[in-house]
């Protein structure tokens, strides 16, 4: 049976896991962002019901989506990869998501 994602999601999605081609590891190589569109869009993978969605990184449902895992107790670790995605793609304004997600308050559960 064909899947019904397309070639660039099912693409989008690999470039995220691990090296190990696993989703979840246990020793914390989950990747809760998957960046897309030079970061205007990102899959958020969430780990609390197993959904992975695809938002616009400025949007309200990006920022509901975050602060429910931050609340799970995974804001640490999306903090992280935000830092992360800065650094490695400084043209991309993810240190100005991290920022519109602290500033809405997103972490302080965390």
């Amino acid at each position: 049976m064909a899947s019904k994602t397309s070639k660039t999601a099912r693409a989008s999605v690999r470039a995220g896991q691990t090296p190990a081609g696993g989703a979840l590891s246990v020793l914390g190589e989950f990747k809760y962002l998957i960046p897309l569109n030079r970061g205007k869009n990102a899959y958020v993978r969430n780990l609390t019901n197993g959904r992975t969605v695809h938002l616009r990184t400025d949007s309200e449902a990006f920022v509901e989506e975050i602060r429910t895992l931050a609340a799970a107790g995974h804001g640490a670790k999306i903090r992280a990869e935000l830092a992360a995605l800065a650094a490695a793609h400084p043209g991309d304004a993810w240190d100005a998501t991290e920022k519109r997600l602290v500033e809405a308050g997103v972490f302080d559960a965390a």
